[in-house]
């Protein structure tokens, strides 16, 4: 069962308002007055007017700049080398099939969903439009702890579980909102949730204080998790991306394409494949690495796409970047690096269910108040029927998105439920994009209406890797 009980929203001696030391009260009140707080600000007044000069360059093309990655803060090491990290218990199975949400899952999720309402959709065509994420949509997702989700309590987070689950429907509820802007906020989790899972001791010591206490000043640290290559055919399970031996270091060499938020990033988790070891399979075996931005022979370049715009995307350049062996997280035989591109996929799947379900709120009320020939096109069987499709097709989804995240959550093998799971949302997300264009008819081709920007979404669901992890 997900506790939410350490999200606490008040002051602490930092100074900061957000996850915090003090008293244990219930998180989810307070989650819900910290959304009623920005609610009654003038928050929403100001969304989209203030452009961000350090994202402004997401506005040119994808050659419009390349730059190393800056340093950013300094990740001190702390714990104790080679020591296991702490695990988060799986979630106890239930006697039957089951994927109604808990009361605390549910209460979260109202909490995202209002979220998603009131700050995320009113600020997303300014940042489809910028390339960039407001810095108030980031600041609320952070207040909220949607970075911490996938934190244990024991290392700072909020939860006493594996919150697969809850992750997933998270991630649903934000997509609601946007697409875009859900990745940009949903990044430093996938980070700070793929360290709490898979991390040692020593890393999680080192690099959770910053998402769980980042002080006043400093915030919660922008961070990737880069799976994605620029290559055709690309498969998530057979990275290009290399990490060569080199004594007790390895060096990185490649190329990581659609990663959110990279300019602004100040850690990431690379994948690779590990060659040149004793030991080593034929092939190699794929891993995945903490790498610190500011690293030499880190670079990044924006690469804008056609969907996903509001999460800045960008290109990761690896060109002989050398870091310690004991950055690896989790095993080095391709287990970790496998369990963390299904749960990636798993992700992927619930933030296509969010924007599917936008879709169908969106299209049902127009096709029942646009009038053609003395009466409303829902009248029409064909009309009728495409919106009844999309619903049907929506389930589906929703429940082997759920099943899958349920599967995982109680450390059970998720391969083929994974597998379905993606192919459907991959398959009939992007079908349902086209069919809400197709509904609109001249108005599904403008940006006055948001089903043209929800169709460039979906197709990222089919093509992106990494960027969000449950």
């Amino acid at each position: 069962m997900l506790l939410l009980k350490n999200l606490r929203l008040g002051s602490h001696p930092g100074g900061r308002h957000g996850i915090a030391g003090g008293e244990s009260r219930d998180a989810i009140g307070y989650a819900v007055a910290a959304l009623n707080r920005l609610a009654r600000s003038d928050l929403l007044d100001r969304m989209g007017l203030r452009k961000q000069t350090e994202h402004a360059v997401f506005t040119l093309t994808r050659g419009g700049f390349r730059t190393a990655t800056s340093a950013g803060r300094v990740f001190a090491r702390a714990g104790k080398r080679g020591r296991a990290g702490h695990r988060a218990p799986h979630a106890p199975s239930r006697e039957v099939f089951d994927l109604t949400p808990t009361d605390d899952e549910q209460m979260l999720v109202d909490v995202v969903t209002e979220l998603a309402t009131e700050i995320v959709r009113p600020a997303a065509i300014d940042a489809d439009a910028a390339c960039a994420a407001p810095t108030e949509v980031l600041r609320a997702a952070d207040e909220i702890g949607l970075p911490l989700l996938g934190v244990p309590e024991s290392l700072g987070g909020v939860s006493e579980e594996r919150a697969v689950l809850a992750g997933t429907l998270v991630a649903e509820a934000l997509a609601r909102g946007d697409l875009g802007l859900a990745v940009a906020a949903l990044a430093p989790g996938a980070v700070a949730t793929a360290i709490a899972t898979w991390g040692t001791d020593e890393q999680q010591q080192t690099y959770l204080p910053a998402f769980t206490d980042p002080g006043a000043d400093a915030g919660v640290p922008a961070a990737s998790l880069a799976l994605t290559e620029p290559r055709a055919l690309f498969d998530a399970l057979d990275p290009q991306t290399t990490a060569r031996r080199d004594g007790d270091a390895l060096v990185l060499d490649g190329v990581k394409s659609m990663v959110p938020r990279g300019a602004a990033a100040e850690l990431f988790v690379v994948g690779a494949r590990v060659l040149g070891g004793r030991g080593d399979p034929p092939g190699g075996a794929n891993v995945l690495v903490i790498v610190e931005a500011g690293t030499a022979g880190l670079s990044v370049e924006a690469d804008p796409a056609m969907g996903v715009r509001a999460a800045s995307l960008t290109t990761l350049t690896l060109d002989g970047v050398r870091v310690p062996e004991s950055q690896v997280l989790g095993a080095v035989d391709g287990t970790t690096y496998a369990e963390c591109v299904r749960l990636s996929r798993i992700a992927w799947c619930a933030l296509s269910v969010g924007v599917g379900q936008a879709v169908l709120d969106y299209v049902t009320p127009y096709v029942k108040e646009r009038q053609a020939f003395g009466e409303p096109i829902a009248h029409r069987q064909s009309v009728a029927f495409m919106v009844a499709d999309i619903a049907i097709e929506l389930q589906a989804m929703r429940l082997l998105t759920w099943k899958a995240a349920g599967r995982a959550a109680a450390g059970q093998d998720v391969a083929r439920d994974v597998a379905l799971a993606r192919r459907l949302c991959a398959e009939k997300g992007m079908q349902i994009g086209l069919d809400g264009v197709q509904l609109l008819g001249g108005h599904g081709f403008v940006k006055e209406h948001p089903v043209e920007r929800w169709y460039r979404d979906l197709r990222a669901i089919s093509i992106m890797e990494g960027g969000v992890l449950v």
